[in-house]
């Protein structure tokens, strides 16, 4: 998608009452996206880095979010998603040792 589609898309959907719909991969959703329209995100594509699927709330859960914002992930049992949903809850753990180690969190 060309950067004037993807302008064109997003004012479509922040404008047309009509479409309720927007879908986005999260790494296109994490570039320079503002979508207080929005009031759900599903992420069905399990990142491995945390902050990634963190972003794509970040884009609806905007200053002008006048709605409350419910943020789903959708993981099937025994799959490659599953085992990256495991993976982002150790490297989670891996930075909360951390950041206790050198007195990140008491500050």
């Amino acid at each position: 998608m060309t950067p004037a589609a993807r302008t064109a898309t997003i004012k479509r959907f922040s404008e047309d009452p009509e479409i309720t719909v927007f879908l986005v991969s999260l790494k296109a959703g994490g570039v320079a996206l503002n979508l207080t329209e929005a009031s759900q995100v599903f992420i069905m594509d399990p990142w491995y880095n945390p902050a990634v699927e963190w972003q794509s709330g970040d884009r609806v859960h905007r200053i002008g979010q006048t709605r409350p914002v419910r943020i789903t992930r959708l993981v099937i049992e025994n799959s490659i998603e599953s085992r990256i949903v495991e993976l982002q809850a150790k490297k989670a753990q891996v930075s909360l040792v951390w950041m206790s180690v050198f007195n990140i969190l008491d500050d």
